[in-house]
């Protein structure tokens, strides 16, 4: 995992295993998720969704509660990236 921040973003790079990623939470900005390798299935708000690598990327709007997960049988690799210079996580 690489973190970056900026004045008006911050960028996560998650590599996961089969099976692993965040548990619900929201935000009050923004996040947009590219995923660059494997398949994951995500909870955005009422809404399920698989994106594989190469899709389009996911956008999840300020405070829509959103989880993910490797769904895949090989690694997952994404970009998240966070409209605000620091990370504000509420966990649900």
């Amino acid at each position: 995992m690489a973190d970056f921040h900026s004045e008006t973003m911050s960028v996560i790079t998650n590599d996961m295993a089969p099976g692993a990623g965040p548990a619900l939470h929201r935000h009050p900005y923004e996040e947009v998720f590219v995923i660059v390798e494997g398949e994951a299935t995500f909870t955005l708000g009422d809404e399920t969704l698989v994106v594989r690598g190469g899709e389009p990327p996911v956008v999840a709007p300020p405070n829509t509660p959103h989880a993910f997960k490797n769904t895949g049988t090989g690694r997952l690799i994404t970009v998240d990236i966070h409209a605000s210079p620091v990370f504000r996580t509420e966990w649900l």
